[in-house]
């Protein structure tokens, strides 16, 4: 199988295996400028230069040897499955994406059609109970990863545990795991502990956020948008990310960790 959705810059300084809406284009962005010294121009994911990335078939060879001898620096990034979800669900359910158009075609309209789920129009600009089709989101989103229907699961709300998962499972590990919502202090970490061509100030690093703009802004606090039933549907979801990564499910209003992830746990736990 590889090692799907793995990055490493060109120099193999550092070696990062991506996670969907959690930093991923701040970071690949980071590595890119940390060997050139300058960004890619554009989102770092159409970038076919410049970084070695799985999907390129030139650069499998190169991941592979390095991942399997552990050469380089080997790190991912986590997010807080709350926010997560619910990031996922305004970008790429009500947002217009940027080829101008609904996310994967069809998606949209039969979410509406199955579940119900109101996302403001044909541009979505129109006013919708934001919260109501969050929570019909919820119940596809769990239909898709526990039965694969109507579809399987999308990478964008699919558990972070899976994505993180298959670098261990074959053959890789991590030297560091780091917190979107800590991620200066992460991503310093990272780069304390290799050596890049180009110095990196992550105090001047813009945020890459390709997905910002894309859909209507969350108009209440994240807590509002989980009653029981909807922490319940999470937990039976993410139950995984939130034990291995140290997040709070009792609580959906924090979204910090509770404690410090063990690496050990991890790859143990995923590596099966």
């Amino acid at each position: 199988m590889g090692f799907p959705g793995t990055w490493m810059t060109k120099s193999q300084s550092m070696v990062y295996r991506v996670v969907p809406k959690c930093a991923c284009s701040t970071i690949g962005q980071i590595m890119y400028y940390s060997d050139h010294g300058r960004f890619f121009d554009g989102d770092i994911h159409d970038a076919q230069e410049g970084l070695h990335k799985w999907g390129i078939d030139a650069s499998k060879g190169a991941i592979t040897s390095n991942v399997e001898s552990h050469l380089s620096y080997a790190f991912t990034c986590v997010r807080n499955p709350y926010t997560r979800i619910l990031s996922a669900f305004f970008d790429k359910i009500c947002g217009i994406q940027r080829n101008g158009r609904r996310y994967r075609g069809n998606l949209v309209p039969m979410l509406m059609q199955k579940y119900g789920i109101d996302v403001g129009g044909e541009d979505g600009a129109a006013e919708f109970d934001q919260v109501q089709s969050f929570r019909r989101f919820l119940l596809f989103a769990r239909d898709t990863i526990r039965w694969r229907r109507p579809m399987d699961p999308d990478i964008h709300w699919s558990a972070v545990s899976g994505h993180v998962g298959t670098f261990v499972a074959n053959g890789g590990r991590y030297d560091r795991i780091i917190w979107t919502e800590e991620f200066n202090e992460g991503m310093q970490t990272v780069l304390d502990a290799v050596t890049p061509a180009h110095k990196v100030d992550l105090t001047q690093i813009p945020r890459f956020n390709e997905s910002e703009g894309h859909g209507p802004k969350r108009a209440h606090p994240v807590e509002d948008y989980f009653d029981d039933l909807s922490m319940h549907l999470v937990y039976e979801i993410y139950k995984r990310d939130f034990r291995l990564f140290k997040y709070d499910f009792e609580n959906p209003a924090n979204k910090m960790p509770t404690g410090e992830i063990d690496l050990d746990e991890v790859h143990a736990k995923l590596g099966g």
